[in-house]
């Protein structure tokens, strides 16, 4: 039997392990099967030479985007060199289809030398049909990835530099979002009603860290009280998709940047992405969140793909609006 290091503990935290089908002939876990077998034409299959409504179909890496079919073949050859495994293969733990998306959370067991590593991902596939893709975006912790940086650059254009409205959102997700982002300063209390007893917060954790998952409200209570140090006065988070099936709500997002979060913690603008599930009585029962956070200060610009000056550039603000006079905590 090979030994596992860097064990995943994303089938612990997700309360709906089988508890729901998962459609497994969905376009977005096909395409990632044909990646993970090296087979490149058929994982650039799963698209047309054009988006429905113009502009290139594209996979959206940690280490990359990757624009067009021939673009998504090479992302198709490379996938396993990038991970430095010779195989590799794939379980599916939850999934999320609505608002013409499919969202699968997956566990990938990647073999390097006789050992496995495993790796908790998002798979948000962009549907044009039920069985074609018009985008992917993948998301893990960069810490998985041999010779990878911090850095994700915010993947959506934003129309303006606003924090989401929580009002886009529905139930404890909604009270969730306005309680974190609550003005001048994080409502913890608030917070922490929107949870069940024995809500499970973790995942997608960096290597070496697998193996935490805060199961009370104790534990719960210190991760937002490190959370509350920083939110809202030094960054804010703008929603830029919203996929709710009724039980989770897989929101991407992307940060906005004050001042004080550049200058202070030397904060910069990066993509993430967040699942919330519901447990049967409404409150959160598990909460999964995949983001570089902490990471700033560790970037290697000169591996980056942008230059320091152009990423403070992105998403920036002066200040965050209702934080104007708030004592630092």
């Amino acid at each position: 039997m090979k030994k596992i290091i860097n064990r995943s503990c994303l089938p612990e935290v997700a309360a709906t392990e089988n508890k729901r089908q998962i459609d497994r002939t969905s376009p977005e876990l096909l395409f990632m099967e044909a990646v993970l077998a090296g087979d490149k034409e058929k994982a650039a299959g799963f698209f047309e030479q054009e988006k429905l409504f113009g502009g290139q179909p594209a996979v959206d890496a940690p280490f990359g985007r990757f624009e067009g079919k021939k673009n998504i073949e090479k992302f198709a050859g490379e996938f396993l060199s990038v991970f430095q495994a010779q195989q590799a293969n794939m379980t599916p733990i939850v999934q999320t289809r609505a608002n013409g998306r499919s969202i699968s959370e997956v566990v990938i067991d990647f073999e390097k030398e006789g050992a496995v590593h495993q790796t908790a991902m998002f798979i948000v596939g962009e549907l044009r049909t039920r069985t074609k893709l018009e985008e992917v975006r993948l998301y893990c912790h960069f810490t998985h990835i041999p010779g990878a940086t911090g850095y994700r650059r915010p993947i959506f254009c934003s129309a303006h530099l606003e924090a989401g409205d929580p009002g886009l959102l529905t139930g404890a997700v909604r009270e969730y979002y306005e309680a974190l982002h609550h003005m001048p300063a994080v409502d913890l209390v608030r917070i922490l009603k929107t949870m069940q007893p024995g809500c499970k917060f973790g995942g997608y954790e960096p290597v070496g860290r697998q193996e935490y998952v805060a199961t009370n409200h104790s534990d719960l209570k210190k991760t937002y009280e490190f959370m509350a140090t920083y939110i809202p006065r030094w960054v804010s988070m703008r929603y830029e998709t919203i996929t709710d099936d009724g039980i989770n709500c897989v929101i991407e997002w992307q940060h906005i940047v004050s001042d004080d979060g550049r200058k202070e913690g030397e904060r910069v603008a990066l993509a993430g992405i967040s699942s919330y599930e519901r447990g049967e009585d409404g409150l959160l029962c598990s909460i999964r969140i995949s983001d570089y956070a902490g990471y700033e200060r560790q970037i290697d610009w000169n591996i980056a793909g942008i230059t320091k000056e152009e990423a403070f550039s992105i998403n920036a603000v002066s200040v965050m609006p209702g934080t104007v006079g708030r004592k630092k905590l």
